[in-house]
């Protein structure tokens, strides 16, 4: 089964045209990253996948559903979801005295916050989820209280909370220090080699972060696919001076790949 089918897919917000001829498939069990400069239509294609835009043109199929066909809320229970941005909202939410273990159980009904009573077994979910992401003892802590790295890994548990299908982590290393984030990714992998691990979409704009475990890589420029393929077939100097508009080396050492450049090209990239 296809996690991810885009056939031709557009999208215009007014006049402006954000997305063109996007076609990507994503195979149920592959893991894959979505890199693009910033403006390149990234956050729109993930808002189509996860049913929060509406495609202009062309046809959009997630986890065997073909959108038009299906019922939304219903779907995006079988999605999971992290990013910096709903790190922010959350701290926006607490009170100062909300558990890690309410932080996930509000993925069940995907919401900012608890609005219902759960069910033990809904909070067995809840705690296994956080196990699976090595912060099952910190169930009972407070979330704001907690670094930003556990943090990063209770908002993944959250999404995980539903057993999705397809998990779309955007930008889930932002605001991490170096160590934070080997450890974090060292964690991503494991879950990621995992039996029962969902499909995953790692968003970022550092190809350092793109770990052996992701098989795939789809560039975007300019609401385009530039390239997809195998990590060997993209992270190139030249598909990746072409995606961030400057001239950079690319280098592979022991698995990893590193871009590099003259003149603040890291902070061009970032």
């Amino acid at each position: 089964m296809d996690a991810i089918r885009l056939e031709n897919v557009g999208f215009r917000r007014g006049e402006r045209l954000i997305l063109s001829r996007v076609t990507w498939t994503v195979r149920a069990g592959e893991h894959w990253a979505l890199l693009g400069a910033n403006g390149s239509g990234k956050t729109t294609l993930l808002k189509l996948v996860t049913g929060y835009e509406w495609a202009s043109e062309g046809a959009v199929h997630v986890l065997g559903q073909d959108f038009g066909q299906c019922s939304i809320p219903a779907l995006r229970k079988r999605i999971g979801y992290a990013s910096s941005a709903l790190a922010g909202q959350m701290m926006g939410w607490l009170s100062g005295r909300d558990s890690a273990l309410a932080i996930v159980l509000s993925g069940i009904e995907a919401s900012i916050g608890l609005y219902r009573e759960f069910t033990g077994a809904e909070v067995d979910r809840a705690r296994r989820a956080l196990a699976k992401m090595g912060v099952g003892g910190l169930a009972d802590q407070h979330y704001g209280l907690l670094s930003q790295g556990e943090q990063q890994r209770i908002l993944i548990a959250r999404a995980l909370v539903n057993e999705p299908g397809l998990l779309v982590l955007d930008e889930p290393c932002a605001g991490l220090d170096p160590a934070a984030r080997e450890a974090f990714l060292e964690d991503l992998g494991q879950l990621a080699q995992r039996p029962d691990s969902p499909t995953l979409i790692l968003v970022t704009h550092h190809i350092e972060e793109i770990r052996p475990w992701v098989e795939k890589v789809i560039v975007l420029k300019a609401g385009q696919v530039l390239a997809a393929g195998a990590q060997s077939q993209v992270l190139t100097a030249r598909i990746m001076a072409e995606a961030f508009g400057f001239e950079c080396e690319v280098t592979r050492q022991q698995d990893r790949y590193y871009l590099r450049g003259g003149c603040g090209a890291a902070d061009r990239c970032a």
